[in-house]
């Protein structure tokens, strides 16, 4: 009865959670025709990149209580890749400036297979999730977690940005890859909104792709079996379960999932850089979940639309000094005061304040008939 009555709400929350999103996708589906401004569309794009990252970090995080702080890493290999892409495919398959600056006369071997868009999306998907995949072999077969998995990755990202700074001939160094179309060419002005609208609804799409399969992983057994290793991983070791293998698949979902966000943020962008490989911009990422609500999957897409609208509105006129600050005492805030996040502020304190009004009136309007009753 108990297991039954928990599966009940369980779906009711995912119901709850599935008309949540289905609201916010379509608000972006009206938002290319509703706003005018060009630069608002690209950033509701690279909200929905974003988006996709905190749902991918969810996964790890909130569902199997693993804390990445180097998932941009992960972000900036599928970048790198389409960017790489867009680069040669602008260029004609030329050398780019930082390759003839660095003393390059011919392409280098890596590059090459950017030359061809199948075989660009292919290694989106396959660098990300190969590192990941090796990586956790190594970490989860030696059963690292908590703080020393948090550790491990940080240094990772900080090796892999440090390898991107030195050597510029290959990606640019600090000012990585810049100046080249989208996939479908410029989007820049209202001549080419036409392709900034194909480009969004691209980008909204893959996000409603990610949501659905992450909703459904998580609402699978495979997905009891990670709550069931976040809240423990002995127990669930030595029910018979491989943990490693489980946490490893799902590291390795979630860094391919980053990968493809990362890509798409570039088409938006026009330009990635290894500022976006930081161990600042993958806490960045940590506290969009954390403000949305992890262990919710829409609390990470609320998370990261709240928290980029901030700074979007915050860092410029009189906030614009200290609009930092403000993001980190919003994050304490939650982590300190309300750690369901905005998903967990809804659900347990504004939702009961209803039932209880509501359960308040009944029984005032009962007492009410009581009297007239007696009278």
């Amino acid at each position: 009865m108990k297991d039954k009555r928990e599966g009940e709400v369980f779906m009711k929350k995912m119901r709850g959670n599935h008309l949540c999103f289905a609201v916010i996708v379509a608000l972006l589906a009206g938002s290319p025709f509703l706003v005018s401004s060009t630069s608002m569309v690209q950033f509701l794009g690279k909200c929905m990149c974003y988006s996709i990252v905190a749902i991918a970090l969810d996964l790890i995080w909130g569902y199997t209580g693993m804390l990445s702080l180097g998932h941009g890493i992960y972000f900036c290999l599928g970048g790198y890749a389409m960017a790489m892409y867009l680069r040669l495919r602008d260029n004609g398959g030329a050398l780019t400036d930082f390759m003839r600056t660095g003393g390059l006369t011919e392409l280098p071997l890596f590059w090459k297979p950017f030359l061809h868009f199948p075989s660009a999306v292919l290694l989106i998907l396959l660098v990300p999730g190969i590192l990941a995949a090796v990586l956790g072999y190594f970490v989860f077969r030696s059963r690292i977690k908590g703080v020393y998995f948090s550790i491990i990755t940080q240094a990772l990202t900080w090796a892999a940005y440090s390898l991107f700074i030195a050597n510029s001939r290959y990606t640019g160094g600090n000012n990585g890859i810049t100046d080249f179309y989208s996939l479908f060419g410029s989007t820049r002005g209202a001549a080419n909104r036409g392709h900034l609208t194909a480009l969004f609804f691209v980008a909204l799409a893959v996000l409603v792709l990610v949501y659905l399969l992450a909703s459904w992983l998580v609402g699978s057994k495979f997905g009891k079996l990670l709550i069931a290793i976040r809240d423990g991983e002995n127990r669930t070791y030595f029910s018979g379960y491989c943990v490693n293998r489980y946490k490893n698949f799902i590291y390795t979902v979630s860094a391919v999932l980053t990968g493809i966000g990362g890509a798409l943020f570039v088409n938006f962008n026009g330009s990635i850089t290894p500022s976006q490989m930081t161990i600042a911009y993958s806490v960045t990422m940590v506290i969009w979940v954390a403000v949305g609500g992890r262990g919710t999957i829409i609390g990470a897409v609320i998370g990261a639309f709240f928290i980029n609208l901030c700074e979007y509105n915050l860092s410029s006129g009189a906030f614009a000094g200290i609009w930092q600050y403000i993001i980190g005492a919003i994050f304490a805030v939650t982590i300190l005061f309300f750690k369901g996040g905005i998903v967990g502020i809804v659900r347990e304190q504004i939702l009961a304040l209803i039932r209880k009004t509501g359960r308040s009136a009944k029984q005032e309007a009962g007492r009410m008939n009581g009297k007239k009753e007696a009278a």
